[in-house]
């Protein structure tokens, strides 16, 4: 949301869930803090990197311990760098037992998954279990 704070973007999901304001602001920091952005609470998103954008959207996907998370080119605006570390935290979460179901075009991110599925012409073409070692 362009008009909110990074901290008041991260806290919607858990103002619609119920939650007491002053119960909203501590995990919306601890998740901003998490994701390396405890320093830009009262940032907007037009004052943030595209980086430091997708790392907002991704403490505001935890903000309600999502079970599965759907990522719809979770990199694709992102440098190399930033790229890794966004994956990084989504590979973080799949061990903790979230289930991450990711969209990308790159054949290299889709060689970190444990699963791939191949969609051509809107069919399922293929599907791979994919060794983790």
């Amino acid at each position: 949301m362009p008009y909110l704070t990074a901290l008041e973007n991260v806290q919607l999901p858990l103002y619609l869930s119920g939650l007491t304001p002053a119960r909203q602001r501590v995990r919306a920091e601890q998740l901003l803090y998490q994701v390396g952005l405890g320093d830009r609470l009262s940032h907007k998103p037009s004052e943030l990197s595209v980086g430091q954008q997708q790392r907002v959207a991704l403490a505001r996907t935890l903000a309600n311990e999502p079970r599965l998370i759907l990522a719809d080119e979770p990199t694709g605006n992102l440098d190399p760098a930033l790229a890794e570390e966004m994956l990084d935290h989504l590979e973080g979460l799949h061990q903790e037992g979230v289930t991450v179901v990711m969209v990308t075009h790159d054949p290299r991110l889709a060689a970190r998954a444990q699963r791939q599925l191949r969609l051509v012409e809107g069919r399922v073409s293929a599907t791979e279990a994919v060794s983790t070692g």
